[in-house]
């Protein structure tokens, strides 16, 4: 794989009309294990520099504990990458560093991009973030736990939850419900939740709603009803992370979790026999379900538009990202892609992961003021395990108005 340095930005050559490209992208496996993104984009690099050798693609591929916060180090240093694969956009886009996605696409391929993605990836109606992959969740239990418990079918409401949390702790389950609220992916637990609750973390307007009775309640159920009996894991939940329940789940401790499609693939590489429904509600199956998409992005500081535009123009054709999405168990962010899977037979189990997608809700990413707020969600949130989660969440709606007020935006 072709390594940069941090300083090893793109440019042209004024001579001889070439240009090297400078791409920052999270790894998506573990380099342990063999399946890290660098092999995924050392060969489409060396794919597409061969049709294009007037561009050279140098890679750098990070994980995700430290892609976002290098690539804003390097933003703010003045190194900007080309073009970055990392969490979120906003905050470039709010500094008008990015390119816009009509700069960089066709109409034709802007227009292949799944609506609800696009959205999010916009700013005042104006495209910066350009979805990578994407992800919906959904309600995982473990069959044989169950059926060994005496269930005889997957929970539709909470308080099915508490009731099968009870039976499987009683039969001796480890985990009957993982819980992970710590700084790993606080934010998602928490929002999924919420939305069994018509709650939500911002309202229709895009202000913030963190202290809404909906999500207080939410998050009081899940003290009272599963943290407080000694329904969920040993563990802090507040210190928990997503990885950890993960595990369990597929070392067959635990019971239930709220998981995403590369979970459902991994559990069937496990040989793990695994039910998934949609996210059980307060009242019942919700009608909404948390949807992530992670970002790619063009900075305009080196000014290689026409490069960045055709090497993403490439890495998007259909062919090369289903190759990524198949790799990892993601879902895709364009119709042809989401088309290819519907119509493969070995993505059979991922399409109901895809047929939530449209309408799920996502973070609120367009937002500048997200990126501190979902940092400050991520360490406090779990602390509502531990007490009454009005003042949990009051303060975080007190932390979240004060980001938006910082960064222009309306409270």
């Amino acid at each position: 794989m072709a390594m940069t340095s941090l300083s090893g930005c793109g440019g042209s050559n004024p001579l001889g009309g070439d240009v090297t490209l400078h791409f920052v992208a999270a790894d998506y496996g573990d380099p342990k294990t063999g399946n890290s993104s660098a092999t995924y984009w050392n060969e489409l690099v060396s794919a597409f520099q061969q049709k294009n050798p007037h561009i050279k693609v140098d890679v750098q591929v990070l994980s995700w504990d430290v892609v976002d916060d290098t690539v804003a180090k390097m933003v703010k240093a003045g190194k900007a990458p080309d073009i970055a694969q990392i969490g979120s956009y906003a905050a470039y886009a709010a500094q008008d560093q990015l390119y816009s996605a009509d700069e960089l696409f066709t109409v034709s391929e802007q227009a292949d991009f799944i609506p609800s993605l696009v959205t999010a990836g916009s700013v005042d109606r104006v495209q910066y973030g350009i979805p990578w992959v994407s992800s919906s969740r959904m309600f995982f239990y473990n069959k044989k736990l169950f059926a060994d418990a005496g269930i005889s079918k997957a929970p539709q409401d909470w308080a099915d939850i508490e009731k099968d949390a009870r039976k499987l702790k009683k039969h001796g389950v480890k985990v009957p419900y993982g819980l992970p609220l710590g700084p790993e992916e606080a934010q998602a637990e928490s929002l999924m939740w919420m939305l069994g609750n018509q709650g939500t973390y911002t309202d229709t307007v895009g202000s913030y709603t963190f202290d809404s009775e909906n999500n207080v309640d939410a998050l009081n159920w899940v003290r009272n009803h599963l943290v407080q009996p000694g329904l969920v894991q040993a563990t802090d939940p507040a210190k928990t992370n997503r990885a950890d329940i993960f595990a369990d789940f597929l070392a067959g401790k635990a019971g239930m979790v709220m998981g995403h499609p590369s979970l459902l693939t991994q559990a069937e590489a496990a040989h793990l026999d695994v039910g998934v429904v949609p996210l059980p509600g307060q009242s019942g199956p919700s009608t909404d379900t948390l949807g992530v998409a992670d970002w790619m992005m063009a900075f305009k500081q080196n000014g290689n538009k026409k490069a960045d535009g055709e090497f993403l123009q490439y890495v998007f054709q259909e062919e090369n990202a289903v190759k990524f999405l198949d790799e990892y168990g993601l879902l895709p962010v364009t119709t042809s892609a989401s088309q290819a899977m519907r119509a493969n037979p070995k993505d059979k189990d991922l399409v109901q992961f895809l047929q939530l997608l449209p309408d799920a809700v996502f973070y609120p990413v367009n937002k500048t003021s997200w990126g501190p707020v979902s940092a400050k969600v991520k360490t406090d949130i779990g602390q509502a395990m531990h007490t009454d989660a009005k003042p949990v969440l009051s303060k975080l709606q007190i932390y979240a108005q004060s980001q938006d007020i910082a960064s222009n935006k309306t409270p």
